[in-house]
């Protein structure tokens, strides 16, 4: 090789090498300048688009507030549960995924493939609502791209439906529908939160960065409910509507001396935790408050009440109840059997129509709508409780004879079973009337109640005698069925025609009990209704006392209320002989 060939090779080498490096140090330099402009110039563009696609804000499910008895037992609580959602425009092409996540859910897998796929522009599906962690914590591990998992919380009943119409139920997104759910809807139901999370492409949570806004769960609520009592009249009341096939049966209880509601039952009822088999819905309805029924001879204590105002009679006033009815502008009014002469106390005892009437006609329906009116029937008791209704006291123009009778023994007005505990709670209390709470009062509450005297103590005390004098078969009574062993028991009974099509239904009747106890220091009232019961039996003091007498006797047991009625021989030993 030529000296000058050499040389040219020595050339040629040296420019390839200057050519290469040259061209290595303008990409390294273009590679830097691109990466100056991309973290200086376009950084926060840059930085925005990156957590758009990886930041997301995720919801922090409240808890809401919980549901409790007067003595802490819990009514409505809130468990933590899992929904499974998807991102169909992201999964769609994804049959395979789609099974198995069908399988894990136990769906039906091309069901599934197909409701996703006819969805894939949606960003969000909502595939199963309410899962445990336990159940889905095997298909969190399997990890399917685009499959989140949400918090929540599901609402659970303890009691079922022994509370069912108190407490009421909220739906699929906690929000309350009925009872007590619905009526404090905003106290319990809480405020989300908000936090940020990062997520890989596949929209699996890689970090929690922060919490943008931390939930408030919702209040708590303490009933005015002793669910030993609730228990004990649900259960009382279920077995009596059961025997005797009735439509529907509705118990209230109240403390006479706070106007709580200890006991509020109905049937037939209905499990709050699966409402899936509900085909009637009316037996979602709390019938204490939003069913109204002509109340019968319970209110025969208001119309006694209304005479000894009225200055005209006395509890010894003689009335002539023979040969058994009268006759009142062609519509005849008659009792059981002919009761002969009776004085007004013996009125309430025996339950005469005629001997009410002749009351009512004597004195004029005024004096007896104002004293209805006084003690809260007709009218809303203030609870706040949805559907509750104020029934009906009439006030005609001008008042017919037999309106005026027929008024007398509890036709032609309609009140709630809720009112008319309320109303006797009125006597058992010497004439004062209360607010009623379905909340527990504290002591500081209780003492600032407002307390209306509507009636008199001298006249409430007379009148709840005579109410004795009905549970007690040795002074003649008709209801000994009500009584309770050791305690004296006031009361009174009510039988009442039902409205049908063509008017008064001869064979369907309503039957009642209104009652106190301890009659000689009233602790609780308790009205039963039994809604048209089947059989020969309808009469108040044949269906609807002898739940009383058991309701009763399991209140005072449970209160620990000390007997009132012992005999003599143990009243000596209590008292250790001294008397």
């Amino acid at each position: 090789m030529t000296r000058f060939a050499r040389l040219y090779d020595v050339v040629r080498t040296t420019w390839r090498l200057g050519a290469i490096g040259f061209g290595l140090c303008v990409c390294v330099a273009a590679v830097g300048w691109k990466v100056s402009t991309l973290q200086l110039a376009e950084r926060d563009f840059l930085q925005g688009q990156g957590d758009s696609r990886a930041i997301r804000t995720k919801p922090i499910a409240a808890n809401r507030g919980l549901i409790f008895d007067r003595n802490g037992e819990p009514l409505a609580v809130s468990t933590p549960v899992v929904s499974v959602s998807v991102n169909p425009s992201k999964l769609a092409d994804s049959p395979d995924n789609i099974r198995r996540l069908a399988n894990a859910l136990d769906l039906n897998p091309e069901a599934l493939v197909t409701k996703i796929q006819g969805q894939r522009n949606d960003p969000h599906l909502l595939v199963k609502r309410r899962l445990s962690p336990a159940e889905v914590a095997p298909l969190q591990a399997m990890r399917i791209p685009h499959v989140t998992f949400e918090d929540e919380y599901q609402r659970f009943y303890p009691q079922g439906e022994v509370a069912a119409h108190i407490v009421g139920f909220s739906n699929i997104d906690n929000v309350g529908q009925e009872g007590i759910e619905l009526t404090y809807e905003e106290h319990l139901q809480g405020t989300p939160g908000r936090r940020q999370i990062i997520q890989d492409r596949r929209e699996n949570i890689i970090e929690e960065i922060r919490t943008i806004e931390t939930a408030s769960d919702g209040g708590n609520i303490d009933l005015s409910i002793d669910f030993r009592l609730q228990n004990l009249a649900y259960k009382e009341l279920k077995a009596e509507f059961t025997k005797r096939r009735a439509k529907s049966a509705t118990l209230v209880m109240l403390d006479v001396e706070t106007g709580e509601v200890l006991a509020m039952a109905n049937q037939p009822s209905y499990n709050p935790n699966n409402k899936s088999n509900i085909s009637d819905f009316g037996v979602l309805r709390n019938r204490a408050v939003t069913d109204v029924f002509e109340p019968g001879s319970t209110v025969k204590a208001f119309t006694i009440a209304a005479a000894l105002e009225s200055g005209v009679f006395e509890a010894d006033t003689i009335i002539e109840t023979s040969p058994g009815w009268m006759m009142v502008r062609g519509h005849t009014i008659q009792d059981i059997h002919n009761y002969g002469t009776l004085n007004v106390g013996k009125v309430i005892t025996k339950s005469s129509n005629v001997g009410t009437s002749k009351i009512a006609l004597e004195i004029g329906p005024e004096p007896i709508r104002d004293v209805l009116e006084r003690v809260g029937l007709g009218q809303v008791t203030g609870t706040g409780f949805p559907g509750e209704r104020g029934g009906l006291l009439p006030s005609p123009r001008r008042w017919s004879a037999i309106e005026t009778a027929t008024l007398s023994y509890g036709y032609g007005l309609s009140v709630t079973a809720l009112q008319l505990a309320q109303a006797y709670s009125v006597i058992a209390d010497g004439g004062i009337r209360k607010p009623v709470s379905l909340l527990k009062l504290s002591d500081d509450e209780v003492a600032a109640l407002p307390r209306d005297r509507v009636l008199s103590a001298s006249i409430s005390a007379q009148v709840k005698e005579m109410l004795e004098t009905v549970v007690d078969p040795r002074r003649g009574g008709s209801a000994r069925e009500a009584r309770v062993p050791f305690f004296k028991v006031a009361g009174k009974t009510g039988t009442a025609h039902v409205v049908g099509e063509r008017g008064y239904e001869a064979n369907l009747h309503n039957s009642l009990f209104a009652g106190m106890i301890p009659a000689s220091d009233p602790k609780i009232v308790v009205v039963i209704v039994i809604n048209e019961p089947k059989g020969d039996e309808h009469y108040g003091g044949q269906v609807a006392a002898p739940v009383f007498s058991r309701v009763a006797s399991g209140a005072m047991r449970l209160l620990n209320i000390p007997p009132d009625d012992l005999p003599v021989s143990q009243s000596i030993l209590s008292s250790g002989g001294d008397e």
